[in-house]
């Protein structure tokens, strides 16, 4: 009966309580926000985040774990430490894992660098940015009609240019008629110029022929 009562003792002192836990979770590092508020990108916080999560796990559950197996912690304190100890290893290097997975197929990094780099550019801005006015109508007629005018007004130009070029391309064409025409009369003049030259070189062989 005592070497009962000794090791329901023992194994009393040794089982982690709530206030462990506590000391346990009070000795994590805090959040670094507080000291030093929007230094650290999206990707730090998220990282910070993962950590603090997977740290809760291993200070804060096995006194759970403990009271969940209880006849294994009683008597095999040290084995119930060492199970728990792999089985928070596994778990943990399981969602970094996933959660590495999940940052490359959603290209996570970029995304979060580019809404830094909004936020920066966001600090910058003078004017105040867009806030819906909570009728819908209008926000979209806000947001719709000026981008509309700024396409009719391309299309104005650019038909313009279109009306503009083809009257250039049509007194071109004109033009290129024009000289042909003149290089046609000119051909036909010299042609009638050669037949000219070509009878009265016939009709003066035919004179010197008949000569006796």
């Amino acid at each position: 009966m005592g070497a009962r009562l000794r090791r329901a003792k023992m194994a009393s002192a040794e089982e982690p309580g709530p206030a462990a836990s506590a000391s346990a979770s009070a000795s994590a590092p805090s959040c670094p926000l507080a000291a030093s508020p929007g230094s650290l990108g999206r990707q730090q916080i998220l990282d910070f985040i993962v950590d603090s999560f997977l740290r809760t796990l291993e200070t804060g559950g096995y006194h759970m774990f403990a009271k969940c197996y209880k006849r294994l912690y009683k008597t095999q304190p040290c084995l119930t430490k060492c199970i728990y100890d792999q089985f928070t290893s596994h778990l943990q290097n399981s969602i970094r894992e996933e959660i590495q997975e999940l940052k490359q197929e959603g290209n996570l990094e970029a995304l979060l660098e580019s809404l830094d780099k909004l936020a920066d550019d966001a600090k910058d801005r003078v004017t105040p940015a867009w806030r819906p006015s909570g009728i819908p109508e209008s926000d979209v007629r806000n947001v719709v009609v000026p981008y509309l005018l700024k396409q009719r007004e391309f299309l104005r130009r650019a038909l313009k240019d279109k009306v503009e070029g083809n009257a250039r391309l049509a007194e071109e064409v004109a033009t290129g008629r024009k000289k042909i025409a003149d290089l046609q009369e000119e051909i036909q003049k010299s042609k009638e110029a050669w037949q000219a030259v070509a009878a009265d070189g016939r009709q003066t062989v035919r004179a010197l022929d008949e000569l006796p």
